[in-house]
């Protein structure tokens, strides 16, 4: 009679779950299916990439297209200064994120609510409203074809300390009160306390950070003339006008782009939902 029971239990179980797990695998080959045709087609000729209907398997991998990639334009050195590039901003988000965010959940200052909203409204203004301003500014410091001019506008964001501000006030208050006697400042508060217990959500907003700053095609394009200092998402466009019948080549190029983004997702997607779900519950 047990095992019955236990059979039709794990019997109902299994109706139950089945259904949302098949849900999820089709979800997940519909959004897979154009990546995974993007790299078929840059390993095949371009004779195989223009029949109908398409391969949907590379009989005969053309690996050149790849080795194409990389030495029709300067690609590792276009990928030296995105990776620079967003390697900087990624810092420099996280940090000033985790600051603003600990002075808005931990200290106590006149208009701090009214100071977080108008610190939030940033949000709603698009980003293009401030180009040609950063634009000027970059111009008269003398910053073009400078990675400081491609890093320095981005260094804040507001996004990172309402992410980081969200965690912060899961956090028991007890510790800051343990700490504020056990004297502890806020700056050894947040290195030693803060920060070790916030690293699902920091590791969050540096993968954010690091895929916005990696795509970023308008702003390395207006603040950089020399090619030296172009980075891969130009690289790509770069190639894309040189190689206008050899589409191929330009997919092996949007692959070898997109490796990066691929590796740090796959590496931190533990962190990205801890991250995103630690401060759903806490106003």
């Amino acid at each position: 009679m047990r095992r019955r029971r236990t059979a039709t239990r794990t019997a109902k179980r299994i109706a139950t779950t089945l259904p949302m797990y098949a849900l999820l695998l089709v979800s997940a080959a519909v959004i897979l299916f154009p990546l995974y045709m993007t790299v078929v087609d840059s390993l095949q000729t371009l004779d195989k990439l223009l029949t109908y209907p398409p391969d949907f398997w590379p009989d005969a991998p053309q690996w050149s297209n790849y080795r194409s990639a990389m030495t029709d334009i300067p690609m590792p050195r276009y990928m030296l200064n995105s990776l620079i590039m967003a390697g900087v901003i990624t810092v420099g988000q996280v940090s000033t994120s985790a600051l603003a965010a600990y002075a808005f959940a931990f200290m106590r200052f006149p208009l701090r609510t009214l100071l977080f909203f108008v610190f939030l409204s940033t949000m709603m203004v698009p980003w293009e409203v401030s180009i040609i301003p950063n634009f000027q500014t970059i111009q008269r410091l003398d910053w073009i074809d400078t990675y400081q001019g491609l890093t320095v506008p981005f260094l804040a964001t507001a996004f990172g300390t309402f992410l980081l501000r969200q965690h912060f006030l899961t956090l028991p208050r007890e510790l800051k009160d343990a700490a504020d006697i056990d004297g502890y400042g806020n700056l050894k508060f947040l290195l030693f306390v803060v920060f070790p217990l916030s690293r699902a959500a920091m590791a969050t907003l540096a993968v954010f950070s690091f895929l916005q700053a990696w795509n970023q095609y308008l702003w390395p394009l207006l603040v950089t003339n020399e090619p030296d200092m172009r980075t891969v998402q130009i690289g790509i466009a770069a190639l894309q006008a040189e190689e206008v019948q050899r589409t191929n080549v330009v997919l092996a190029g949007t692959m070898i782009a997109l490796l990066p983004m691929l590796v740090l997702v796959i590496v931190f997607q533990r962190f990205l939902v801890r991250g995103l779900t630690a401060g759903a519950v806490k106003g």
